[in-house]
């Protein structure tokens, strides 16, 4: 369905506003439930203990997928912070919206969550990270960014300033853009690093004290939004954003004391990746871009791996403190709760680190969700986050103001098998290197608009170490999915702008 036919079944936007509304204003039986959205930054989906990692710590995160839906090939639309958060939040992929890269927001034509829920009558929150790029609120309510956590830690800014050590909007410094564009980054010549041994690309435990990091930030703050509007006559959206595990790879003395380097493990590719079958520009990543050049000695790179996984659970315990809220008001049976990330790291697979490509590491996001009075299962179905935004309203019942990519995921919430289609992610349009993936069934197929294809089959080789896309047996099959992603990206908008 398109805008135009969407808007005149409805018989305008603002009929539509009113309608819901008017549904808002319930009887306490008929309350629509909270939705609390959870989510982290750079989250390799098979770094959980409800994963099988045996190392990892995260025991708030298990808890989650103990008793709701575990999806366990969760793609986001675009392996970068801000593109994917676009997308996340209002459905759309990266083709029809214009946030392509961490550097442009998006049209406030663009309907969010948030739009959505406050017409229906609730109360919306945002806490924590969302990468807006300007200084739009999408919709929210109530908003707690990296700004006021700045103006809350006052002069120990300094300290994370230096322990960040560059300019890097990724991790909140500055949180938009435009405010340095101008005249340049304010801290240049006013950051002391400190002398300690080792690199900040590999890790050091940080010298701020935990209840100064950001986690404990979104935790502290969230948890006053609970309180005070946790039982208010309406319900609420909340979305509660951590940086961690993201770089800078500094946690709090008792998670990095958690880990010792000697004890974590390689991933099973690590230095398996088979040059010569891959596009250039993985080439060159692989041996020559990594983070750092420390990185492609294993002692180094297991450092950096205890530190990200030092992030995780810091992370997992400020999660937890949120829960714990939740539980202690009561609310926990009238709460939709989802977990998820806006994309992956690859942390060593292939020889490659960080985001950026369409690898499982990468591309791939964990994601569980939990809704009252549904029982516990493991969706194996491979699911797009482009599906969110329908999915809960959906499962609260709050109509869309405008259509969007997504739709509603409950059918697989029940344990049902569902034909539930391809997944597709898309990543720098309209930059040097364009690339599309298709993931249907057991295949997964990359699209290079400037380089050679890759095609992988997961269920035979979920390391992703056999590009089989020159195979000649599967020449019909890459010509059917490039032709399926070429279809795809010509579908015209369902929200063009008003």
């Amino acid at each position: 369905m398109n805008r135009r036919t969407f808007l005149a079944q409805a018989g305008s936007l603002a009929a539509v506003t009113a309608i819901s509304r008017g549904s808002g204003a319930s009887t306490p039986n008929q309350r629509r439930p909270n939705v609390l959205l959870l989510m982290s930054d750079q989250h390799n989906r098979r770094v959980m203990g409800c994963s099988g990692d045996r190392v990892a710590h995260t025991p708030n995160l298990d808890a989650l997928a103990a008793s709701g839906s575990r999806f366990t090939q969760a793609y986001c639309t675009n392996p970068v912070c801000t593109p994917s958060r676009a997308s996340l939040m209002t459905g759309l992929y990266s083709h029809n919206n214009e946030a392509q890269n961490n550097a442009t927001p998006y049209a406030p034509e663009h309907k969010t969550m948030a739009h959505h829920f406050a017409a229906a009558g609730y109360m919306t929150g945002l806490v924590g990270k969302m990468h807006w790029v300007d200084a739009q609120t999408h919709g929210f309510d109530y908003h707690l960014g990296f700004n006021d956590w700045f103006q809350q830690l006052g002069p120990k800014t300094q300290l994370y300033a230096d322990e960040l050590g560059r300019p890097n909007s990724g991790s909140g410094l500055p949180e938009i853009d435009d405010l340095w564009r101008e005249e340049g980054d304010p801290w240049k010549g006013h950051r002391t690093l400190d002398s300690r041994k080792g690199s900040v690309a590999v890790g050091e435990i940080s010298l701020m004290p935990e209840q100064d990091h950001f986690e404990s930030f979104v935790a502290r703050e969230s948890n006053r939004f609970l309180k005070r509007f946790g039982n208010a006559d309406r319900p609420f959206f909340l979305v509660s954003s951590f940086l961690k595990p993201h770089d800078p790879f500094m946690p709090a003395k008792r998670f990095a004391d958690m880990f010792r380097w000697q004890d974590m493990e390689l991933p099973a590719s690590w230095g398996k990746a088979n040059l010569a079958t891959l596009p250039q520009e993985v080439q060159k990543t692989i041996a020559f871009d990594a983070p750092t050049p420390e990185l492609h000695d294993p002692v180094e790179a297991k450092k950096r791996l205890a530190f990200y996984y030092a992030n995780l659970a810091q992370m997992d315990d400020a999660l937890g403190q949120v829960m714990a809220t939740l539980r202690s008001l009561n609310l926990e049976n009238d709460t939709i709760v989802c977990y998820t990330s806006d994309h992956g790291d690859m942390l060593g697979e292939l020889g490659l680190w960080a985001k950026f490509e369409f690898y499982e590491g990468s591309c791939g996001i964990p994601l569980l969700l939990r809704v009252p009075g549904q029982s516990a299962n493991t969706v194996t179905e491979p699911v797009s986050q482009v599906n969110l935004c329908s999915t809960f309203t959906d499962l609260a019942g709050v109509p869309l103001l405008q259509p969007n990519d997504g739709r509603s995921m409950r059918p697989l919430l029940d344990g049902k098998p569902h034909a539930f289609g391809p997944v597709y992610a898309e990543y720098a349009l309209g930059g040097k290197q364009p690339k599309t993936m298709l993931r249907e069934g057991d295949w997964k197929y990359t699209l290079w608009e400037n380089d050679i294809p890759e095609l992988y089959n997961l269920k035979s080789d979920p390391q992703e170490l056999h590009n089989v896309a020159a195979v000649p047996e599967n020449a019909e099959r890459c010509a059917a999915m490039k032709a399926q992603i070429r279809r795809w990206q010509k579908l015209p908008s369902p929200q063009p702008h008003a």
